[in-house]
C-alpha cells in the first residue's frame, strides 16, 4: 500500500512542478494561461476504490448472487434470461442463473434477472416466475441467513419458498425449516460485489445512518485547505464531479442523499477566495451512462439511453446552468461523464449535446460547454464532427493504460511509445481539426506492468505531462 501510495504522490508532485507551455488562453483563465488542474473525485460522487472505509459498516448490500437447492443440487434459473418461468434445473450456473440482489432493508430483498425483470410471486401457493418489469411487494422476499452459505426464502407473509421435485420454485413450504438438507433451504453464493458508489452506499445503511456517513466524508474529504494547497502548487481549476439528485436536494429521490448542493455551493465559494475556477462535471445521470459505480448504477445496467432519463438530465443541466452560470468561478460545465460507447448510441449522444449545449448557452454567453469522449471503441473525431455548438466547447478524453487489455502485455518501453506514437498524434490532429478545443479531464500514472521500477513510472509520467500538455484547452 504504502508503495502504491508513494506512487500516486509522486505522479501528482510531477504534475505539480511541470511548466505548462502556453499555446493559447483560456477564456476566464488567469494569466494568459491554459486549464491545469485536478479532478475532486470521491467526494460528492462516490468512488468505493478511493475511499472503501465509507463502506465498512454495510452489512448485506447489494450484489451479484447465484442460488442453488440443496435437495435438488440444482441452480435456480431464470428461463431465457428472464420474461418467462423459473425452473431448479441447471448444474452448472451462467447468465441465466445469476441473480442482482436488490437491497431494500437489511433482510429484505428484490432478485433482478439478467434481461432486467424480477422474480415475482403473488401469495401462498404461488409458482415463482421472472416476469415483473419493476419490483413492489409481490417482488420482494426476506433472506434469513445461518452461519454459511445457507439461506431461507420467504414471502413477506412468512411462507417459505421451496424447491419441488418438479424442478419449480414455489411458496407453499410446510412450516419452518431448518438449516438441513430440506427443500427449502437453498446455497446462495456470492458472484460478485464490486459496485461500491452512492447508491450502494445509500441503499445499504438506509436513510439516516448514510446520511450521517455522508456528511461527515463531505465535510471532512474535500475543505478549503485543499484549494489553499492547491493554489499555492499553481493549480488554477478543479472539476467537480457531481450526482443527478444535486437538483432535488435537499430532499433527492431514495436512497439519495442530500447535501452535495451545499458542499458544490461552498467549493465554487473556497475556488473563489483562491482564484480557482471550476468545472462541473455531471458524472452520474439518472439511470447511469456506462453502468460503473461512479456512474451511480445500481447493478451495472445502462438504462440511460431508454425512457425518459435524457429529459430529465437535462433538467440537471438546466439547474446546474441557471444556479452558477453568472458565478464568478464558474469555468465550464461538463454535460456527461464517459457515456458508454457499447450501450450509448450517437444518435442519442449527439442531440442530448447539442440540447445541453444549448441550456448552457441560455443562462452564459461564455462558459464552456464540455462533451466527453465516448468510452471504449470510439473515436474522438466523431464529436468534432457533429456539429454540437460554436461557442467554447471543448471534447474532453479520458487516457487510460489501465483498464485496457490491450496494454496487458506491453513492457515499460511499449506503454511509453504508445503515448508518443499514438497519443501525441491524436492529439495533434485533433488540434488541427476546425472544432472543439481538447481537453484531457482524466489520466492517471499507473499501468499493467507489474514490475515497474521508480524510474518506470517517472518516465511514463513525465512521458505523459509531456505529451498531454499539447491539448489545446488543457490537462487535469
Amino acid at each position: 500500500m504504502d508503495i502504491v501510495f508513494s506512487k500516486w504522490v509522486f505522479a501528482f508532485s510531477l504534475s505539480c512542478c511541470l511548466i505548462f507551455s502556453i499555446a493559447l488562453s483560456v477564456e476566464g483563465l488567469h494569466g494568459n494561461s491554459k486549464v491545469r488542474g485536478v479532478n475532486l473525485g470521491g467526494w460528492l460522487v462516490i468512488e468505493g476504490w478511493i475511499k472503501p472505509s465509507l463502506f465498512d459498516g454495510i452489512r448485506n448490500g447489494d450484489m451479484l448472487v447465484q442460488i442453488k437447492s440443496v435437495t435438488l443440487e440444482k441452480y435456480v434459473c431464470a428461463e431465457s434470461g428472464g420474461g418467462t418461468d423459473v425452473s431448479v434445473t441447471r448444474d452448472v450456473a451462467s447468465s441465466w442463473e445469476t441473480f442482482s440482489l436488490w437491497r431494500v432493508s437489511e433482510s429484505e430483498f428484490q432478485f433482478r434477472t439478467s434481461q432486467g425483470q424480477f422474480l415475482t410471486c403473488d401469495g401462498e401457493g404461488c409458482v415463482v416466475s421472472a416476469t415483473a418489469k419493476s419490483p413492489s411487494t409481490p417482488e420482494t422476499f426476506e433472506i434469513e441467513r445461518n452461519n454459511d452459505s445457507r439461506v431461507h426464502i420467504k414471502l413477506k407473509s412468512g411462507t417459505y419458498l421451496q424447491a419441488t421435485l418438479g424442478n419449480q420454485l414455489t411458496s407453499d413450504y410446510p412450516g419452518m425449516p431448518g438449516w438441513d438438507d430440506n427443500a427449502a433451504t437453498f446455497e446462495m453464493a456470492i458472484v460478485a460485489n464490486n459496485l461500491h458508489g452512492d447508491y450502494q452506499l445509500a441503499n445499504g445503511y438506509g436513510h439516516e445512518r448514510a446520511k450521517e456517513v455522508l456528511k461527515r466524508h463531505r465535510n471532512t474529504f474535500i475543505t478549503i485547505e485543499d484549494f489553499n494547497f492547491l493554489y499555492r502548487h499553481g493549480i488554477n481549476t478543479v472539476r467537480i464531479p457531481v450526482g443527478w439528485w444535486i437538483a432535488f436536494d435537499p430532499d433527492p429521490p431514495a436512497p439519495f442523499i442530500g447535501g452535495s448542493l451545499e458542499a458544490l455551493d461552498n467549493a465554487l465559494s473556497w475556488a473563489e477566495a483562491y482564484n480557482i475556477k471550476c468545472i462541473i462535471d455531471l458524472h452520474a445521470a439518472p439511470g447511469s451512462q456506462n453502468g460503473m459505480e461512479h456512474s451511480a448504477s445500481r447493478d451495472g445496467t445502462t438504462d440511460w439511453p431508454a425512457s425518459d432519463y435524457i429529459s430529465q438530465t437535462l433538467d440537471v443541466i438546466d439547474f446546474l446552468a441557471s444556479r452558477y452560470a453568472k458565478h464568478p468561478a464558474l469555468l465550464g460545465i461538463e454535460l456527461l461523464n464517459e457515456p458508454s460507447a457499447a450501450t450509448v448510441p450517437l444518435d442519442i449522444l449527439v442531440p442530448y449535446y447539442k440540447q445541453g449545449y444549448q441550456i448552457v448557452r441560455k443562462y452564459s454567453p461564455t462558459a464552456y460547454v464540455i462533451v466527453c469522449q465516448r468510452i471504449g471503441n470510439a473515436d474522438p473525431l466523431e464529436l468534432y464532427q457533429a456539429n454540437i455548438g460554436l461557442h467554447n466547447i471543448v471534447v474532453d478524453l479520458h487516457y487510460y493504460n489501465l483498464f485496457d487489455t490491450f496494454f496487458v502485455n506491453m513492457s515499460t518501453v511499449d506503454n511509453i511509445l504508445f503515448i508518443y506514437k499514438s497519443r501525441e498524434a491524436q492529439l495533434q490532429a485533433l488540434n488541427n481539426a476546425n472544432g472543439p478545443l481538447v481537453f484531457i479531464g482524466e489520466w492517471v500514472n499507473e499501468w499493467n506492468v507489474t514490475s515497474g521500477t521508480q524510474k518506470d513510472y517517472q518516465d511514463f509520467g513525465g512521458a505523459q505531462l509531456e505529451v498531454y500538455n499539447a491539448a489545446s484547452f488543457g490537462v487535469f
